[in-house]
């Protein structure tokens, strides 16, 4: 839901190259660029991906995501974040919708609509609010990818679950004298989509 940032930079990078855009309701946008190199007569291919991230940091750092930008490094040719989640998911499928956006006229497209849809994170809300009225191609590619080099071929959907658990709570004895934090630190993240099957601690089983 804090998308604006970068819709704004994208709407410039838009205008900047004289391609049209176009924005719904909840924030999703679209930039189209005309075939070119001899695909002007060909079906126009979607490109989408998703604007918002993940934002975490490690318990010794200080950012704040809002206004602090992330410390990119590089380490064995790969582009890393310091100290915090990079974006890459899906900062990766926006920078090639944007490196499409930007290819010279003699480079051999159809045409192209690059859709950016807002607030995928925490329940797909921007691609469930999108109107449809704002794209026109019949061909999608998405861009948010699980593996490089990798192409699916359909969806397997999705779906929201509800889990209610009890908690039952006990007082603390008033002859109890003090109070301890546990914390457990240092464990390798993930993404539950991809790495589940890892074997990786855990902190709330440890």
């Amino acid at each position: 839901g804090k998308e604006q940032a970068v819709l704004s930079h994208i709407k410039r990078f838009a205008e900047a190259r004289g391609l049209p855009w176009a924005e719904d309701a909840v924030g999703n946008l679209v930039v189209r660029r005309p075939g070119s190199g001899g695909g002007e007569g060909a079906l126009a291919v979607l490109l989408q991906g998703h604007l918002d991230m993940v934002c975490q940091k490690n318990t010794d750092v200080a950012h704040d995501f809002e206004t602090d930008p992330i410390r990119f490094r590089i380490d064995g040719g790969w582009l890393h974040a310091t100290g915090t989640t990079l974006g890459a998911d899906n900062g990766v499928g926006v920078a090639a919708a944007l490196a499409v956006l930007e290819q010279g006229p003699e480079a051999m497209l159809p045409p192209v609509e690059a859709l950016f849809t807002v607030d995928e994170e925490t329940g797909l809300t921007g691609a469930y609010g999108l109107d449809g009225t704002i794209v026109t191609a019949t061909h999608l590619l998405n861009l948010d990818t699980e593996e490089f080099g990798s192409v699916y071929i359909g969806c397997a959907g999705g779906g929201d679950s509800m889990l209610t658990l009890g908690a039952p709570r006990n007082l603390v004895p008033a002859e109890c004298d003090a109070l301890l934090k546990v914390s457990v630190r240092g464990l390798m993240g993930g993404h539950s989509g991809v790495d589940i099957h890892e074997g990786r601690g855990n902190a709330l089983v440890m």
